[in-house]
Formats: structure tokens, sequence, C-alpha cells
């Protein structure tokens, strides 16, 4: 196969989303990645045998492609294998708090003895160094020590979180990018490094807006709800229709024009009100009504139409469900219907990442807690069958 990570072997201790997000798209695009876990699981594959089950959807989305095995680092037979792995792979990926692996005796400098050519990336929520490195760090907690939810909300409303785990994801395609970044430099010096990502630093630039609000105005931004705060587009929002909701931005003057349009209100084509972005924005209610009486008369899927026909950027709101199921993204191949041997028929991401000229990587079911600990140890590390059986006598797997 033509694939731009083949022959690329990556160990996998993330955990949770954002690294094994990471190594997803390393494994879509054709590394071969060993998912590590404790013999126990990780935290996603704990809480569903917790609850009575194997694995759950998050599990099996981020985890398709991947070969798993068990490996305790508590003992020093589990030490000894993770070096022996380490001289034979390219890139060690961790999203532990920081220092976990250095407490176990086998952090980067350790590993890196082992293999100059290892990258080894880590992703923590602030950082390895720094006054606050040792704070616990989740998606929610990132959100708001990141300023996120101090924007987010309505205005009159508490500080409210992004639904999605945009940080945990945000973190893993940048720990993809500079794992990405030190491999490329790797073929020019022949050596590996260490990488880290700090899930708080790779959300600050989404805050542009927020911070260019406080330049201007010497204050903190508002949470404006479906608005914009400060320099704001109008219409700007989501607005209710017969059966569901229609965001609608208008950006440009040509926008607001076929909105009218759309509506059949060129009428107010030369109204003062609304003739200009600053006058819509200063008669916002009067503008936001105009829309509602047109959108609260029609369906979702006639506003959207009416919106394609006249150039003007609107989207439906969709639930989840909608989106699992959306044609246009299952006929580009970024979404796909696989038969899981724990869950059953479940659809499942690809890589967005299109690169084009390479194959396609067949999409293959995450694994269960240690399926190929015979294929890896046994095989690909020549310890046999007999040398799993005393690993797995030793506590080591």
């Amino acid at each position: 196969m033509t694939t731009p990570l083949a022959g690329l072997t990556v160990l996998d201790f993330g955990q949770v989303y954002q690294g094994p997000y990471a190594t997803l798209l390393m494994a879509k695009a054709g590394a071969d990645v060993i998912k590590i876990e404790p013999p126990e699981g990780e935290p996603l594959r704990r809480r569903a045998i917790a609850a009575g089950g194997e694995t759950t959807l998050p599990m099996a989305m981020l985890n398709a492609n991947k070969r798993a095995v068990t490996l305790n680092l508590k003992s020093g037979a589990g030490k000894d294998l993770l070096k022996r792995m380490v001289a034979r792979a390219d890139v060690l990926l961790e999203n532990f708090a920081p220092g976990t692996l250095d407490s176990l005796g086998v952090g980067y400098d350790v590993l890196r003895a082992v293999n100059p050519r290892l990258v080894y990336a880590t992703g923590t929520g602030f950082g390895i160094s720094g006054p606050d490195r040792d704070n616990l760090a989740m998606d929610f907690t990132i959100q708001a020590a990141s300023g996120i939810m101090s924007v987010t909300g309505d205005p009159d409303g508490p500080p409210m979180k992004a639904g999605p785990a945009l940080v945990d994801f945000m973190g893993g395609i940048h720990l993809y990018a500079a794992v990405m970044t030190a491999l490329l430099q790797r073929t020019a010096t022949g050596e590996g490094q260490l990488v880290e990502v700090a899930m708080q630093e790779v959300v600050y630039p989404t805050l542009a807006s927020s911070y260019d609000y406080h330049l201007r105005t010497g204050q903190a931004p508002p949470r404006a709800g479906n608005r914009q705060a400060g320099l704001a587009s109008a219409p700007y929002n989501a607005f209710q229709t017969r059966d569901g909701w229609v965001a609608i931005h208008v950006l440009t003057e040509a926008h607001w024009q076929n909105l009218l349009r759309a509506m059949g209100r060129t009428d107010l084509l030369d109204d003062p009100r609304f003739a200009s972005n600053p006058a819509r924005t200063a008669n916002m209610a009067a503008t936001e009504a105009l829309v509602t009486a047109w959108t609260l008369g029609l369906s979702r899927q006639e506003v959207v139409a009416a919106a394609k026909r006249h150039r003007i950027p609107a989207a439906p709101v969709r639930n989840a469900v909608e989106v699992m199921n959306d044609p246009h993204m299952h006929q580009r191949g970024m979404l796909e219907r696989i038969d899981h041997p724990a869950l059953g028929p479940i659809i499942v991401p690809n890589s967005p990442l299109r690169l084009h000229g390479a194959d396609r990587v067949v999409p293959v079911p995450s694994p269960s807690l240690g399926q190929h600990n015979q294929e890896v140890y046994g095989d690909w590390l020549g310890l046999g069958a007999e040398g799993v059986a005393a690993l797995r006598q030793a506590g080591a797997i």
C-alpha cells in the first residue's frame, strides 16, 4: 500500500481523547500503532467494564486500526519490555500527568538512551514546566482556565462550557502536528526529540476576537449567546423555524441584500435602519425580528434551501444523530459504517487529513484489551508463546 506513514511504529500510551486521537490520525495514515494499556485497561475502557460492558463508542472511534497490548510498568519485567519496544519504535506518545513515566523510571531521558531516534510526545493540560505544571487538567477545567467559558453562554447567564470536548481534540491535533514536525526534522538530523503540547496553549488563539475586544475597549469581553461581542455582524444568530433552528451569518452587504431578496423584502433595501452593518447592529432587535418573522413561517429545510439559492451563509442546527448519518460525509468517506465485535453496527470517523494519491486505509475495529499481546510480544519482539506466558505469569502484562 501507498500510505504516508507506512513503516512507522508508534507506541501509544494515549488515554481518553487527546492522545488516542493523535495516534488515530497516525494509524489512519498507515502507521503501526501499538496501544499500550495497564492490565486493567485505560480509563475509558475501565469505565465500560465497570458498567458491565467491554468498550464504548468513543473508545471504538479513537482506537480503530491499532494493535492493543497490556503492560504493567510497575514491574521490572514491564519496564524491560517497554525498553525492548522503544528500541524498535519511532514514536512514543503519552498524555499522562507531567512526570508520570519519569516517576516509573522510564521517562524521556531513559528512553532516549535506548533509542536516540525516538520522538517522545507528551500532551498535558498546562505543560511540563511552569507554576501550573501539576494542576489537574480535564477538557472542562481547561475550558474554564483558558477563557473559553467566560465568553460562552447568554449575556445574563452563567459561564458555559462548549458542548463537545474541543480542548481534548485540539490537543490531539496539535500532538499529531508536533510529532510530524519532529519526524521531519529527524530526516535531517537523524535524531529524535522530546515534543510537548499543553491544552491551555493550543486553545489560546481561538479567543482572538476576545483579545481584540479587550484591546479596543479595555474591558473583558462579555458573553453574547449566539451573537457576536464587539464588532458584531447582524444578523448573526440562530433563528427558529417551524421545526427547528437555522444559524444565519450575514457578513457582507451582499449577504444582507440577498437575504432581503430571499425574504421577499426588497422594499427594505434602502431602509436606513438596515442599510449597513453598523445600522443593523444598532437596530439589532428590529433586524432579528425581521428575520424571525420570515423563518418562523418556513421549515428548517426550506430556510436552508432559500439561503443556498441566494448565497447566504446558513446551516441547520443539527443534532448528533443527524450528523452521524450525514450523506455528504458518508459519500466522502469521512464516516464509515462497520460491524464492531463488541458494539455491533456503528459509525466511526475516518481521518479528516486528505492526502490525495495515498491509498485508503481499510477500517479495522478497535481491539479488545490486550488482544495483540501474542502478536506484538511473541511475534514482533520475538519472545514466542513461552515468553509471553512467562510475562503473564510475572505480572508484566
